[in-house]
Formats: structure tokens, sequence, C-alpha cells
């Protein structure tokens, strides 16, 4: 446990790593369930580390480690915390305290396959930030055939709408005339749609299959979800080639 962290109320404190909110946490501290460090703790803005030995009624309460998932994302669900016209990705999870996840780079409504989401600030950046150029492939399908100088195109960058900068070098492979699978290691707003957009071509759909070193598990049909394994969530630190 991270000793350093600055101490944190202990309504709060148990808020975060139980499903109590915080005013049945309150409750639990005046009724005199909780001890800290063997001794019954019963004001709720008490202060207490993280490294300290918090109990309720006996059970050591610890801070969950940080969650890594992988989702197969289907069409109408919108990556965000919450929305009132959609339904979100964190409506497809059960899991405890859905809300302190997010996700490591989004999709849009339209848009199916891989999203990874977590808790880890940390992890999520190495996910997004474009100077660690975490690759991405999309499986793309196109309303016009593709034509053959898009892949030259698209490797040297192109110019998006009300964009100043070219895009970044990406790796577009024509899988058949309406039908690619593009590599891209940014992610600009509506990148892949624009970048066809670009070219006089529009995408009718569009599937997220690997980001860095991670690949969406085939055994996970549309709106299932499941937890890295311990190697996925390391890959991401790894440089990764188009």
């Amino acid at each position: 446990m991270n000793t350093s962290s600055k101490p944190i109320r202990l309504d709060r404190y148990l808020a975060s790593v139980t499903d109590y909110s915080r005013s049945d946490a309150k409750k639990l501290i005046k009724s005199g369930d909780i001890s800290v460090d063997g001794n019954v703790v019963t004001d709720v803005a008490f202060s207490v580390s993280t490294d300290a030995d918090v109990t309720l009624m006996g059970a050591s309460l610890r801070p969950a480690g940080p969650r890594y998932l992988m989702l197969n994302k289907p069409q109408g669900y919108i990556c965000a915390a919450r929305d009132r016209r959609h339904s979100t990705v964190l409506d497809l999870l059960d899991e405890d305290n859905p809300e302190r996840l997010h996700v490591a780079g989004r999709l849009d409504i339209d848009t199916t396959g891989l999203v990874l989401l977590t808790d880890d600030g940390a992890w999520s950046h190495a996910v997004t930030s474009p100077q660690r150029q975490c690759w991405k492939t999309y499986y793309v399908e196109t309303a016009e055939p593709i034509l053959e100088r898009t892949q030259i195109h698209f490797e040297r960058g192109v110019f998006l709408k009300d964009d100043k900068a070219r895009t970044l070098p990406a790796e577009l492979i024509i899988v058949d005339e309406y039908t690619a699978r593009l590599k891209i290691c940014e992610g600009r707003y509506h990148q892949v749609k624009r970048m066809f957009g670009a070219e006089g071509n529009a995408v009718t759909r569009l599937h997220r299959e690997v980001i860095g070193g991670i690949s969406l598990d085939a055994d996970l049909a549309e709106g299932e979800y499941r937890r890295l394994t311990a190697a996925e969530v390391a890959s991401v630190y790894l440089k990764t080639a188009p």
C-alpha cells in the first residue's frame, strides 16, 4: 500500500473501499462499528492514513487494487460516465463502484470493439498519450472503393478539416475493395472517419481490434467484458510497432 498518500476523512475512506455511501459510512462510524489501529473511532472527520488498519466490526478493510478491464463495445453505447439520452459502457459492467472507472481511449456511439476501462490514471495516460505512440488497429468498411493512393496518403499523413497539422504516419492494409485495416497512433476526434473523408470516402462500419499489445478477446460477445491479464496490463508500457 502507498504510505505516502495524504490522510483522508474516515467517512470518505470507508466510502472509497466499500459499497457504502458517505451517509451510510457516517452512521457506521457514529454507531461505534469502526476501529482504526485497534481503537474505536466515532468521529466521522477523523483523519486516517491509507496504511492504517481500519476494521468494520472486526473485519479488516483495504482499498481495492486498480482495475483493468477489456470490453467488447456494441453500437448504441457511448464512452462516458453518464448521459441523459444514451446508455453508457458503464451500464454494461457488473462492478462495484463503476463510476470510478473511466475509458482509456473512447469510441464513437456507432463504433464497436475494444474498449479499455481502468481507475489507474497513469496507466490510462500511457494508453492515450500521443507521445507514447500506442498503436490502435481498426477494421474499416467504406461506402466507396478504397484506392491504392489512400495507402500512400495515410502513410505520409493527411490534413483533416480544421486541423493545422497532418496526421501522423498511419498504416493502411487493404483487405478488399471496400474493406481495410488501419493502424494509427493518435486519437484525434473522429480521426478514422475524417481520414477517409479527406480521401472522398465514407466509413460505413468501424470496429477497433487492437490497442498497443492488447487484442480484443475473440471469446467476448458484444457487451461482455473481462479483466486484463498481468501481461496485458504491463504491455501498455512497452513500445509497439505498427
